[in-house]
């Protein structure tokens, strides 16, 4: 979830999850579909032939009845005309997105992909979505002779097992590849460093084995090749893709150090290698991403290593940073506090243990905080607006040295201070009678409104029985006993 608030968040519109790349302006066809008909224009027979096979073994078979494909074209199939009015499909699309965007659906226990959209040679877009998941099939190789007009090929979420074949390496042209949420098995294809025009190549949620494939598209803007068993080391080799916006490599077998050389990628704006057995320590040259909106390395067994004082201190534009259970120790970097623009700041799960610095709570943009489960102390440097703010994003248990301000008043309701004890006035240190404390509001009726100023002035403790409501209660109970007798 935390995942994709991130994309909704940061990563810009020409990174969706579904793109189609339209003819090039030097293409002998026009630059998009058509839209207005030429009353002489008809679909080349071919191709007219060749969409019918298509069709029919998705489970289609209503549009054999069409006269004219391009004319009597449907949601899913694109055409552009050529000097001799001439159509030819240059696009086709299938599965149902949503409500609203709705493709022709593939019959799922038995459509296929026919060898016939071989014949349709202007093609540059093909996209099926969900087609095939109660028919299991390998991504067919001769997808790899559908030539230099391919931009776009997307088999996303279609249930294809087997290899990715390494024909696939033959569409020199592609400028998208998504193979997501499929069941493919074995290693990446060294025939994919052939795709030198790249632009997004999505391989993530699969069973992919082995290392990570040596691309060499400078004009790649998307890596995903997460939630696979990838094995190895990073390589350097990526710092290449001198366009890079996302790169996440999550949810792998991953090994080995962050290289040095990643930060060369400053465009490179989501960097997620969480989940990997990655080792420390953790590179101050990660500050070099000046571009960097979201840094997310949680589940690595990086430590004992620390947070570099000034390794974070570039990255003025990030906004959420995830540094969860690596066995980081030492102090939180001050400079921490200089990231104005962090909204999500996790670092639960280590073995910190200095105080929180103070700047934190003037980051005024902050609305989630997770610093639970380390060996933290002194005062809790948050006011009672920015904690009602953030409620339930804000987790600081298991930290037995903070302390809270009870100068701030006793905040109702909000769980993430109710293990956290008032601050001894003298030492900011929790104070030892917090069962006094508790004491005195059970007397008081259950009060949770914090002592008057008054009050505690007049105690080193700020755990004050109201002795007025006490002298009663032991009144009561004497003249209970005088009467009993």
């Amino acid at each position: 979830m935390l995942h994709f608030l991130i994309l909704l968040l940061l990563v810009p519109s020409a990174l969706s999850e579904f793109t189609v790349i339209l003819p090039d302006s030097t293409s002998p066809l026009i630059d998009s579909p058509q839209t207005g008909f030429s009353s002489h224009a008809r679909t080349d027979p071919a191709e007219q032939q060749a969409v019918y096979q298509v069709m029919a073994a998705t489970g289609n078979t209503w549009a054999g009845s069409i006269p004219d494909v391009c004319r009597g074209r449907w949601h899913g199939i694109e055409c552009t005309p050529d000097t001799n009015d001439v159509y030819h499909v240059v696009s086709l699309s299938f599965g149902a997105l949503s409500d609203d965007t709705a493709f022709p659906t593939c019959d799922t226990r038995a459509a296929t992909l026919h060898p016939a959209i071989l014949k349709l040679t202007h093609l540059r877009a093909l996209f099926f979505y969900r087609c095939f998941v109660y028919n299991p099939q390998p991504v067919p190789p001769f997808l790899g002779k559908l030539g230099p007009a391919l931009r776009s090929l997307v088999l996303r979420d279609n249930g294809h097992v087997g290899p990715i074949p390494a024909e696939l390496g033959d569409l020199t042209s592609l400028k998208l590849l998504d193979l997501h949420g499929n069941h493919l098995t074995s290693s990446v294809p060294g025939s994919l460093s052939k795709l030198t025009r790249i632009r997004k190549l999505d391989l993530s949620n699969n069973r992919l084995t082995g290392g990570l494939p040596d691309l060499r598209s400078p004009d790649l803007n998307v890596l995903d090749l997460s939630r696979n068993f990838l094995q190895g080391r990073i390589r350097p080799s990526l710092a290449r893709s001198v366009s890079l916006i996302k790169l996440d490599l999550s949810r792998n077998r991953l090994t080995g150090p962050i290289p040095d050389s990643l930060n060369s990628l400053e465009n490179l704006m989501l960097l997620d290698l969480s989940h990997n057995s990655l080792s420390g320590p953790l590179p101050a040259s990660l500050q070099g991403l000046s571009s960097l909106r979201a840094l997310i390395l949680k589940s690595n067994p990086m430590g004992p290593t620390r947070i570099p004082s000034n390794g974070l201190s570039g990255l003025k534009e990030l906004s959420t940073l995830v540094l969860s259970n690596m066995g980081l120790n030492g102090p939180i970097p001050e400079c921490i506090a200089e990231l104005a623009s962090l909204r999500v700041l996790h670092l639960d799960g280590n073995a910190l243990n200095s105080s929180i610095p103070a700047g934190i709570g003037k980051l005024d943009k902050l609305s989630e905080l997770r610093l639970e489960n380390n060996l933290l102390t002194g005062m809790i440097p948050l006011g009672k607006e920015m904690i009602w703010k953030m409620g339930r994003n804000l987790k600081v248990d298991n930290n037995t040295g903070l302390c809270y301000d009870v100068a701030d008043g006793v905040l109702k309701g909000v769980d993430s201070l109710s293990t956290i004890s008032y601050c001894d006035p003298e030492t900011t240190t929790p104070a030892a009678a917090r069962t006094t404390q508790h004491l005195s509001l059970l007397i008081r009726g259950g009060s949770s409104q914090p002592p008057s100023s008054s009050s505690s002035s007049s105690s080193p403790s700020r755990c004050i029985i109201d002795h007025s409501w006490f002298g009663r209660v032991v009144a009561w109970f004497m003249i209970c006993a005088l009467l009993l007798l």
